[in-house]
């Protein structure tokens, strides 16, 4: 059977394919997985039983005990394109209640998940754009800092259009303790860009934490980066699946910002439901508009059970104090049990560690690692522990020749302890025998 272009880009073996491939293999294998991998949420005993609270209180009034006709009408009906209108109006009185951003309904749309979401914006603002009747120019969206997130980097309809800065790596401490690197921007570099000063880019986008270095870029970073798009006329895009206000998984201290020139986009997933699969944009209205518009073409409309599970804990800030209260603790207190796991299996051996400062992940550097991390993640692989190497995670990027991009691997802290303890000691022991055999 042939498939067109369309067909084929997204048939083809990508990074999030192989991804979610593994992840699926492994939930279905009879033989234990240590499974730091993936994207999925950790299992938090108090957030669960909230949701639950929440889901049975949609079948039920909670004054005559009888069911809520409101909410089953509302879930057996398709909502506008635009999303769930009752979630969308919690969503404007939340953020203008904490933020002060002015908003109306008309600056937020809902879209099955923070990845529809991506797959709507870079198409936007990425790809061919007509300059005038004979001329069109191809523009990319800049990422100013990566290694970025894997699900970035096949969701152009055709192609890929993505421009990146590599970033400056600062030896820093954490907790008073050496062995750690954090990420900075190279805004000498990115101002420098070719395709910035060419009218090449068509909009910036940044994960904050990201995804998959728990890296959070500061407070001067991130306006220096609203500046640098206000001057060049494009938005700035900023991923907020883990960042503030809701799962707010950041140790460091950050502030959150909106403007009709910023796209913000968050989800329910990391707070605990991926399977809802909703997702969420705050942006100008014409760009609201046309999200609506590709909702309509794509999904008909977006999934309303995610906005009846979370209305209610928006509305009385409920989800903001699971974020505050029980979801950063935990991933906090997840990082440093996993941060005394890996130096007590790597011991002397180079590993350095991105400084954990949010996100669900550790990001790991085995500096002049003998092998690639794509074949350190194969051999983890047969031995029953899942990572996600580092290759995939530079859209946008040359890598042949940067050999930091071959030496580290994306490890989860969302799993149990003795999960985390099982696979940290396959990894220290398999990464000590590859150093070894290499002297």
């Amino acid at each position: 059977m042939k498939f067109s272009k369309f067909g084929q880009k997204f048939t083809q073996p990508t990074g999030i394919s192989q991804l979610m491939d593994d992840l699926g293999d492994a939930l279905k294998s009879n033989q234990p997985v240590n499974m730091l991998g993936g994207g999925n949420p950790a299992k938090i005993d108090a957030v669960n039983e909230l949701f639950l609270q929440t889901y049975r209180e949609l079948g039920n009034d909670n004054d005559t005990g009888e069911a809520n006709s409101t909410s089953i009408i509302s879930m057996a009906n398709y909502s506008n394109p635009q999303g769930d209108a009752a979630f969308i109006e919690a969503l404007v009185s939340f953020f203008n209640r904490h933020y002060d951003w002015n908003l109306s309904a008309e600056n937020i749309a809902l879209t099955n998940g923070s990845q529809n979401a991506f797959f709507y914006l870079f198409n936007l603002f990425g790809g061919a754009f007509n300059v005038d009747d004979n001329q069109s120019v191809d523009k990319s969206i800049l990422l100013p800092l990566t290694p970025e997130y894997i699900g970035y980097s096949d969701v152009h309809v055709e192609g890929q259009h993505f421009a990146a800065v590599l970033p400056h790596i600062d030896e820093v401490t954490h907790d008073g303790e050496d062995g750690f690197f954090k990420y900075r921007v190279d805004f000498e570099a990115l101002e420098n860009l070719p395709a910035l000063k060419e009218g090449r880019i068509g909009a910036i986008c940044c994960s904050r934490p990201t995804n998959p270095t728990g890296n959070v870029l500061t407070d001067e970073e991130m306006a220096r980066l609203a500046e640098i798009a206000k001057r060049y006329e494009i938005p700035l895009i900023i991923d907020n699946a883990y960042g503030m206000p809701f799962p707010n998984i950041i140790y460091s201290d950050a502030h959150l910002n909106w403007d009709h020139n910023t796209i913000l986009c968050f989800s329910l997933s990391k707070i605990g439901l991926p399977g809802m699969r909703t997702g969420i944009i705050v942006a100008d209205s014409e760009v609201i508009e046309a999200v609506s518009a590709m909702n309509a073409v794509v999904n008909l409309a977006p999934t309303r059970f995610g906005a009846a599970i979370a209305t209610p804990l928006v509305e009385d800030d409920r989800i903001k104090q699971l974020s505050d209260d029980v979801i950063k603790p935990f991933y906090q207190q997840q990082a440093k049990t996993a941060v005394k796991l890996l130096k007590e299996a790597l011991g002397d051996y180079p590993l350095v560690i991105h400084k954990p400062e949010g996100a669900i992940f550790l990001w790991l550097w085995f500096k002049d690692l003998p092998i690639s991390t794509s074949e350190l993640y194969e051999t983890l692989k047969e031995k029953g522990t899942l990572i996600v190497p580092s290759e995939y995670f530079f859209p946008g990027v040359d890598i042949s020749d940067y050999k930091h991009a071959h030496e580290c691997i994306r490890m989860s802290i969302a799993a149990d302890e003795d999960t985390l303890t099982k696979g940290i000691t396959v990894i220290g022991e398999v990464v000590r025998g590859i150093y070894d055999e290499a002297k």
